[in-house]
């Protein structure tokens, strides 16, 4: 059956064309069989009973953000993080071949984000040691500078940029008022090896539009990544004005970066 919503923005009731998922309730969960990570072993540094981002897309899995449980948000212990990893690692039959930071919103977050990697790499290497560290990040945290060196510390960074200008960010991402999409731009450029994924949508308020992949792709250009994932709608989202692309729309928008010499995958 579909869910009732009310977006905090518009208190408008919008009725999921599809599913949403339920926030993670462990630190660990899966494996997952990911479409772009093979089996990735997620772990959520973030609260069990919200959604914890500074970013309220129109896309997302998980429903709509209320910014007010960034005040509240109460984050997990490093300790507790690592006794639920180490845990699942001993007690998985076959080992991950992602360990994912990722779960109920935007794993950077957490004030200990750094001390969390360097503990969790650690612990791959005892317990899983082909398995690579990755994050999922929304990219708004980028602008800090302590989030960009803990960043570094990671086998890869898979950064989202969904957008080419501040305008189709504010519709489509929705960002949190502190959040600058300038800075984020030049945040990413900063980094070196990183890996852009971006989720491409039609309909009134999708990012699929010819003004919009052109400044995304100049974005991309600037940004100078490793590589880049694209892709569209698999999950449930809470927005009605969206809609799944084809892998037409999504290939076309892959010919345009291969046109910039930049290596790009449609999933």
């Amino acid at each position: 059956m579909a869910q009732k919503l009310t977006d905090d923005k518009t208190g408008v009731n919008t009725e999921d064309i599809n599913v949403l998922l339920p926030l993670q309730n462990s630190i660990v969960y899966g494996p997952v069989a990911s479409r772009r990570l093979g089996r990735s072993l997620g772990v959520n540094l973030l609260p069990f009973y919200q959604k914890t981002c500074t970013l309220d897309c129109l896309y997302c899995q998980y429903g709509w953000t209320r910014f007010s449980n960034l005040e509240t948000a109460k984050y997990l212990s490093v300790s507790e993080v690592l006794s639920a990893l180490k845990h699942s690692l001993k007690n998985l039959l076959m080992p991950p071949d992602y360990i994912t930071f990722s779960g109920n919103g935007e794993p950077t977050l957490h004030p200990e984000f750094g001390t969390i990697i360097d503990k969790v790499k650690q612990l791959r290497d005892l317990l899983a040691p082909m398995a690579r560290v990755v994050v999922l990040s929304n990219s708004t945290t980028v602008v800090r500078e302590s989030v960009r060196v803990a960043l570094k510390k990671l086998d890869d960074r898979i950064m989202k940029l969904d957008a080419g200008n501040a305008a189709t960010f504010e519709i489509y991402n929705r960002p949190h008022p502190s959040v600058e999409f300038d800075r984020i731009v030049k945040g990413l450029s900063s980094l070196s090896d990183v890996t852009i994924q971006a989720l491409f949508t039609g309909g009134k308020d999708g990012n699929y539009s010819p003004r919009s992949i052109l400044d995304w792709v100049d974005k991309i250009v600037e940004i100078k990544p490793q590589k880049v994932q694209i892709y569209t709608l698999d999950r449930g989202y809470p927005a009605p004005t969206i809609e799944s692309l084809g892998l037409t729309e999504l290939n076309h928008i892959r010919q345009r970066l291969s046109a910039e010499h930049i290596a790009a995958t449609v999933f």
